[in-house]
Formats: structure tokens, sequence, C-alpha cells
């Protein structure tokens, strides 16, 4: 009796343990589908992935057969990593074909101004509003156009402040960046310049090529130094001997 009584109990705890992991399983697919984004914790530190794939749907809603990530959804998980002291670092892995520019930029703005550390994968391309990533061209506008100084004078603004970001988040200078972003010999319906990964390397938009397992690498190694810093910090209220 004794024997078989242990055997329940181990049963029992077995089947509760199974539907945690059941249940945990059930989250983290739940949290894919619906925010495009998971917490893994069985590596060195907890990191965040999110994903930017397709289309970026910003202040319009996009044809319902494209394939959208909405930056309404990808700026509250942004700050939710930021803010969330469980979390040690985020990963972003990108395939997109660009979208609408100030939603792009504005998700690139936050990135950029994160205390986390980051680190960014580029899978198949990063396209328009990628444009640090892989493909160069300058701002577009579809549908009505008003023609009229004003118009030309927000493309030209919009454009500086995408380079500016550009320039001063990578290793491209202003100059090199116009001239990829103008050119009218590579693309036949459109300006601008198609970038390899070794291209994107050279010309200092993109610092390395890797697999998934170097960019998990770089970001643990990225992550182990921002601790190491914050514990070098003398504590407020006491003094360092």
């Amino acid at each position: 009796m004794k024997s078989t009584k242990k055997r329940s109990s181990f049963s029992m705890q077995e089947t509760d343990e199974a539907e945690e992991e059941n249940e945990d399983l059930s989250d983290r697919q739940k949290q894919i589908r619906e925010g495009g984004a998971v917490v893994t914790k069985n590596r060195k530190h907890t990191i965040q992935c999110l994903t930017v794939i397709g289309q970026i749907e910003g202040h319009y809603v996009a044809p319902s057969q494209n394939k959208t990530t909405k930056y309404e959804h990808v700026i509250p998980q942004i700050v939710s990593v930021e803010e969330d002291p469980n979390i040690d670092g985020l990963l972003m892995i990108l395939n997109t074909v660009g979208g609408d520019v100030e939603a792009g930029l504005a998700i690139a703005e936050l990135v950029a101004g994160m205390r986390k550390p980051t680190v960014s994968l580029v899978l198949g391309g990063g396209h328009s509003i990628g444009v640090p990533l892989a493909v160069v061209h300058p701002v577009r506008h579809s549908g009505m156009v008003l023609g009229v100084p004003q118009t030309l004078e927000y493309f030209q603004r919009m454009q500086d402040r995408i380079t500016n970001f550009v320039t001063a988040n990578s290793g491209i200078s202003y100059e090199r960046f116009m001239q990829l972003a103008m050119n009218t010999q590579e693309l036949v319906m459109d300006v601008g310049t198609v970038l390899d990964g070794d291209e994107a390397v050279a010309e200092g938009l993109i610092d390395t090529l890797g697999s998934l397992h170097d960019a998990m690498d770089c970001l643990d190694k990225m992550i182990a130094a921002e601790k190491n810093k914050q514990r070098a910090k003398p504590r407020k209220g006491k003094k360092s001997l």
C-alpha cells in the first residue's frame, strides 16, 4: 500500500508539472501569434525576441492580403522590455519590405534610445524604412500629392531626418548615404541601391555578418558587460574606499 501511495503521489506531481509546462507553452504560442514576440529564459540571460515582418503598418491600414507589423503593437513591447527588470536585452528579427516611414522611424528611434542592450538580425532583407540594414532609397509617397513647394519641402525634411538618424547610428557618412539613395543606374522602376550583406558591412550600414547563434552570443556579451558596469557603480549613500 505504501508503495502504491508513493507512486500515486509521484504520478500526480508529474501530472501537475506537465500541466504547468503545457500552460507555459500555450502562453508562449499565444504571445508569438498575437504579438510576434517571445521571451527566452533558457540561456545565460533573459532575452525578449521581437519580430518586424512584412510591411510596417502605421497611420493607414494596409490591404488585408498584406503581411504587416503594426507599430502600435511593437512600441508598447519595446517600452515593456526597457522597464521590465526581469528582461536583460532585446533581439529584433527583421525581414521587412518597408511601409509607413514615420511609423518605422518611430520604432527605430525608440530602440536607439534604449538603455538595455539590443541586437538586430536582418533575415532576407530590410527595405525602405529598413534602410540602415539592406536597401537604400529615398522617401517616396503614393496617392494624391499637392504640387506645391511645401510638399517637396516636407519630403526633403523627412529624408534629412532619416539620413541624419542612419548616419548617427551607423558608420556611413551623410554624403555616401545620399549617393546610394539617389542612384538612378541600378533599379529599373525606382531610384536607390540594393546592397548584399557584405556590401552593407563594407559601407558601414550594419556591423557584421552572422547567424542567429552569433547574434545571441553578441547580445549575451553586451548584457554581461552592462551588468559588470552596473556592479562597478558605487551605491548612493555609500562611499567606496
